[in-house]
């Protein structure tokens, strides 16, 4: 598609927003004009220069525009000129990057910034390597052949090219296979086994100081924090009795740089690697960055700190080629997807790590062009090949294992550690990592920071799944994509080499194949299960007359009949709880019910499914048998081949065998068990109906499943752990539950129990260190009395709020719903007041790139939900008022039932009361992040109990006040 513009000041230019939104026209007429007036406008324009479309799409509340974009986007152009940095994808956020205006400047900016943003990032152009250059000229006509709106402006933009001869086609082609050119690993010796001299806390406090240095902000607390920290690092006297510190360290304490210093000591001392895990993706990097005052010099920072996430997080060169070679092998005139992919080859040629998910990827790259593409291009499916890949040696994920094999600091994230220690535990002595090494090693010392969500972490690592989701994607796993477009390989394509290698395999594999398909769902499997349930439900029958009615496809699939069973069954039960099944999150709010007791049809398919599973395993025991025989063979391996086959067995045993296997042991033990027995539980097992993620409410389509959780979770947490952990640090803000009128010790103990630390041999060691921020001068709480129920007043209180407030303020909800509500009701009007609002489940942007926003716009609003409570680091002048909407009490699900019932010590109400006033505390933590903060905590709920206020820190001021009293104390305040 030609350009429209041969200059972007051709182009009217817009910054859309709720309110009046800044408009210039191409004669130049600078309009402020509501949303319906500037639809209409629109209309009669040519498509204008903007930035992130899609989201001015979704505001505007016009419809999608099937791609290729016909307007100017900013980012794009930020792009293709800075690949692999990172910009706020707002015009304060570009300005800023670009360096246009002063961080102080608060001003809104109007439509015209935009030109001046263009003409900035197309001055920058030149300046930029002459290998970028030369890389862009190579792209530019695959990029006009797919119709990129910028073609024309970038190439008269460009400086001329000091090679006079023209590229030919297969030289423009090739630029867009980035994983030719990329740089490859090379094998090192293997690591020796650390040392293990102790740190000593005086060594530590003198790192400390030697790392932060003489100008650095003096923190009451932080050396203290370091010198506890040590003790993590002393060698371990037992075997399976690791030492534990757990430390409270208040916010504002510096815990990041506590840690540091007797981990860098530790590391330096024994040659070994301390592992640093956290809940957030944001915190990995903060972490990162914070190692500059370590390693300033940045390729020995790059060497020895090391990001670590699972494979599902980075860039996948042979699903890209595969992608790109797909739209290469379009007709010209319909090659728009490749327009992603050739940003995605610049950025992947500048990129650390390449790390699609938090990484120096924008957060809004996949926003920009096409839902899900990042996914896609991701290995979410499992189906890496490891060496047979011809990639393998240009990989990311194979470069950062071995930078990790080497380095001082891995930076990993609760989800990675805690499965990685659950699939260690899991593995047979011969498949221990001793014997076959593994792509993430085995760590000695961790520190744990954002300590305080390890039962969440560990919840989430350590249940099982039986759906008809989890079913299918094992399935297509094994089988690859069956009669769909969908590019996912078979295992017998993926592993084919070793077939062709050790021919023992191929019975087995023939086997797998049958037992796969006739025991798992077939395609379309969604559709069955929902149209059996309309007809259970428009047309009631007895048990017996549904049973021999069942579909005859789903009566031969032992999984299909298996589910059809468990939604009769869950039906069965709603019909009973049907007042409290439709919740505030949709139709399928917390459909779910207990598995026990168990009817008998129920067992029955259980029995036809345990066959059937048992089938699958039995040729895959043989094929990871044959495998591992052809290891022990050494002297007939090369190496390459040796690292495939260790390759194929951890992904078959990941992938299919621990999932088949805990599907088995969880059925087993149902058919097993009683729940009237007298002691104490070891699971907790319900049935949950939930939408399909395709589906949405007054849309078919519905998902069953079968879930066993840990009634504690940190059971197996602590099981997994305590074998080869040396030396175990946990820290937080918010270890300790504050509880009205309770001593220290108690306040320790509880937090021990909610942690998991009594599961472990040695008890831990204690330190708290209190926040050296001045909570009764810096901030105000507030309890509204009087406000009436129902949607308009909840949304004037919001309103009210956020107007007294000048923006800066975070609106926090319990359900998507009322969030909406709020939103759809109070947008225009703040709009009107300069006042923008961002909101999670509305606005086209990710929660990192929300929060990059909200960080950017200093007098903007931002709503959201439990992710936004926990996860948001805005320190300063962004972030000066929190909202609840309501007390955050737990969710009365089964789950929680069963553990306020059994793990309350008979108080089920301190238990519900435990996990609020930790859930308050983290709210109130998002307030003050400096010493220089000033901020307000505002709960609209008049119901509050009097007993969850000790979740506040001492010295905080807190009101029970009507609005209109509260908004006059705020102001005066906040603006004083």
């Amino acid at each position: 598609m030609p350009s429209l513009f041969h200059s972007f000041f051709d182009a009217p230019a817009l910054i859309a927003r709720h309110g009046l939104s800044s408009l210039i026209t191409p004669d130049g007429e600078m309009l402020d004009l509501p949303l319906e007036e500037l639809r209409s406008t629109l209309r009669q324009l040519p498509p204008p220069l903007l930035i992130h479309g899609p989201a001015t799409l979704r505001l505007l509340d016009l419809p999608p525009e099937p791609p290729p974009a016909p307007w100017l986007d900013l980012l794009e152009l930020f792009l293709l000129i800075h690949p692999a940095r990172n910009v706020t994808p707002t015009a304060r956020g570009l300005a800023l990057e670009l360096g246009l205006i002063a961080p102080e400047d608060t001003q809104p900016l109007q439509a015209d910034s935009l030109y001046e943003i263009a003409q900035k990032l197309l001055d920058d152009l030149p300046a930029r390597p002459p290998h970028h250059l030369a890389t862009i000229r190579l792209l530019l006509p695959s990029l006009k052949q797919a119709g990129w709106s910028w073609h024309d402006i970038v190439t008269q933009a460009l400086p001329p090219s000091p090679d006079t001869t023209p590229p030919n086609r297969a030289q423009e082609i090739d630029a867009l296979k980035i994983w030719k050119r990329l740089p490859q690993w090379e094998e090192r010796a293997p690591r020796p086994q650390a040392a293990s001299q102790p740190v000593d806390p005086q060594e530590a406090r003198k790192r400390l100081a030697t790392l932060l240095g003489h100008t650095a902000e003096p923190r009451p607390g932080q050396a203290d924090f370091a010198s506890a920290a040590s003790y993590a690092f002393a060698p371990r006297d037992i075997a399976n009795a690791p030492n534990i510190m757990l430390a409270e360290a208040g916010t504002g304490t510096g815990k990041t740089m506590g840690y540091i210093a007797p981990a860098s000591l530790w590391a330096e001392k024994n040659d070994g690697a301390v592992w640093v895990s956290t809940y957030t993706r944001h915190l990995q990097r903060q972490i990162e960055q914070e190692l500059t005052r370590l390693y300033p010099d940045p390729i020995e920072r790059r060497e020895q700190a090391v990001i670590r996430k699972g494979r599902e997080n980075y860039l996948c060169l042979l699903n890209l080629e595969d992608l790109t070679n797909a739209w290469l092998n379009r007709p010209p005139h319909e090659q728009h997807g490749l327009i992603p992919l050739i940003f995605l080859a610049l950025w992947a040629e500048h990129t650390q790590d390449g790390d699609l998910m938090g990484g120096d990827l924008p957060g809004w790259f996949g926003e920009l062009f096409q839902r899900g593409l990042l996914n896609t291009l991701a290995d979410r499916r499992g189906e890496c090949i490891h060496s047979a890949c011809p990639h393998y040696q240009s990989c990311f994920i194979e470069h950062g294992i071995r930078r990790a094999h080497h380095a001082q600091f891995v930076i990993a994230n609760h989800a990675l550690v805690l499965s990685q220690a659950a699939w260690n535990a899991l593995l047979p002595q011969e498949l221990a990592p001793g014997n076959l090494p593994d792509e993430n090693g085995i760590p000695s010392r961790y520190v744990f920071d954002e300590g305080h969500h390890i039962p969440d972490a560990a919840d989430s690592a350590f249940s099982l799944t039986f759906s008809g989701l989890e079913t299918a994607e094992l399935r297509r796993w094994i089988l690859g994509a069956e009669g769909s477009r969908s590019r996912a390989r078979g295992l017998l394509r993926r592993m084919e080499d070793l077939i062709e290698a050790l021919p023992a395999l191929k019975d087995p594999f023939q086997k797998l194949v049958y037992a796969t398909q006739q025991g798992l769902p077939r395609p379309g499997w969604s559709d069955r299960l929902h149209e059996a349930r309309q007809n259970r439900l428009n047309a009631p029958i007895m048990e017996a007359e549904h049973e021999a009615s069942l579909d005859d496809a789903a009566a031969q699939q032992p999984a299909e009949a298996f589910l059809q069973s468990l939604d009769t069954h869950l039906d069965a039960r709603l019909a009973e709880i049907s007042l409290q099944t439709r919740g505030e999150h949709g139709a399928y709010a917390r459909q779910e019910c207990d598995l026990h007791p168990i009817p008998p049809t129920l067992k029955d398919q259980t029995e036809a499914l345990l066959t059937a599973l048992q089938a699958i395993v039995t040729p895959l025991d043989d094929i990871l048998r044959i495998l591992r025989e052809a290891l022990e063979d050494q002297e007939e391996l090369d190496t390459a081949f040796q690292q495939r086959v260790e390759g194929a067995i951890r992904s078959l045993y990941r992938r299919a065998l621990s999932r088949l296997q805990g599907w088995i042991s969880m059925l087993r033990s149902i058919l097993a068990s009683s729940p009237l027995s007298p002691t104490l539980p070891t699971f907790v097992d319900f049935i949950h109906r939930e939408p399909l993620p395709t589906a949405r409410f007054g849309q078919e389509g519905h998902d069953i499943a079968l879930n066993r959780h840990w009634l504690d979770p940190t059971i197996p947490f602590a099981s997994t752990l305590q074998s080869t952990t040396h030396g175990l640090l946990i820290t937080s803000a918010t270890l300790r539950d504050r509880k009205a009128d309770d001593d220290e010790k108690d306040g320790w103990e509880r937090a021990e129990r909610r942690l998991g630390t009594t599961h472990f041999l040695k008890p831990p060691m204690r330190a708290s260190l209190m926040s050296p921020f001045d909570y009764a001068h810096q901030t105000r709480a507030y309890i509204i009395t009087d406000l009436a129920k129902g949607p308009a007043a909840q949304a004037q209180a919001f309103q009210a709020l956020f107007e007294v407030a000048h923006g800066g303020a975070l609106g926090l909800f319990t359900a998507i719903n009322r969030l909406k509500e709020v939103h759809r009701r109070i947008h225009e009007p703040l709009g009107m007041k300069h006042i923008p609002l961002y909101a999670q489940h509305i606005d086209a942007m990710n929660n990192a790139t929300l929060v990059d926003v909200f960080r950017t716009e200093t007098n903007s609003c931002l709503l959201g939900t439990d992710a936004m409570r926990d996860g948001v680091d805005v320190p300063g002048e962004a972030l000066r008022m929190v909202v609840l909407e309501r007390t955050p009490w737990p969710r009365p699900d089964i789950l929680h039932r069963e553990r306020r019932r059994h793990l309350s010590g008979g108080r089920p109400g301190d238990y519900d009361d435990l996990i609020t006033r930790m859930r308050l505390q983290q709210a109130f933590g998002r307030l003050i992040r400096r010493a220089d903060d000033r901020g307000v905590f505002i709960i609209l709920d008049r119901r509050m109990p009097s007993r969850l206020l000790s979740a506040f820190p001492e010295g905080v001021p807190i009101q029970r006040l009507p609005l209109a009293e509260a908004l006059e104390d705020i102001n005066g305040f906040l603006n004083p």
